[in-house]
């Protein structure tokens, strides 16, 4: 059955203003009778004000009638247009710019570099990337290797510094939760901010090089 809006402000309005039974209302609702029968009692939902099922597009006159003339007939709740309304809206994937998007691999070097308690999946929705991507720019199989190098997200253009900063500070918080959980130490050295990580290392960026020209 379609699950309704305010089932217990539309059981209010039920009760108030139909003669149908106990069951009726509560299979209706999705409450359970003697809830209903605390609603007419007006020992529950005291201060809630009814709403109307057929105003909000829930229910049809027909329907109502029908089970107000047959207590063993059960109501079917319409698709209500408010409900459609109310649904959360799906957020489409991050869009990057084609030119951009030869720049990611340098900023998933960065966070791999930076910020390895940042798991693949938040890098992955905050440049529209892929994990494969992820996993072959840390294991040095991706095609351009030689040439990648870390660069933060927001010097590419791929994030907002919010963005980034709340991203880091997430992924640091659950790092906490998780090490305090395991009975980790929490004393040693802290994770830095991502502003302080943002500017370019040469020291760190001529080791990432030496690294390929290594395993090359």
């Amino acid at each position: 059955m379609t699950d309704i809006l305010m089932p217990k402000a539309t059981a209010v309005w039920l009760v108030d203003n139909t003669s149908l039974t106990f069951e009726q209302i509560a299979d209706f609702c999705g409450l359970h009778p003697l809830e209903v029968k605390g609603i007419a009692d007006g020992e529950v939902a005291r201060d809630i004000r009814g709403a109307d099922p057929i105003a909000n597009g829930q229910l049809s006159r027909e329907e109502l009638d029908a089970a107000q003339n047959n207590a063993a007939y059960r109501m079917k709740a319409q698709k209500s247009r408010h409900a459609e309304l109310l649904k959360p809206v799906k957020k489409a994937p991050r869009y990057t710019p084609v030119s951009r998007r030869q720049d990611r691999p340098d900023a998933i070097a960065w966070f791999i570099r930076n910020h390895p308690e940042v798991q693949d999946s938040q890098i992955a929705r905050l440049l529209g990337t892929t994990k494969a991507t992820i996993d072959q720019v840390r294991n040095r199989t991706h095609w351009n290797s030689p040439n990648i190098k870390p660069v933060d997200p927001v010097t590419l253009g791929l994030a907002t510094q919010l963005e980034l900063d709340a991203l880091v500070r997430k992924a640091a918080d659950k790092k906490t939760k998780d090490d305090a959980r395991r009975g980790v130490d929490a004393d040693g050295p802290t994770l830095r901010p991502a502003a302080e990580t943002s500017a370019p290392d040469e020291a760190d960026e001529d080791a990432y090089a030496d690294a390929d020209a290594e395993e090359s």
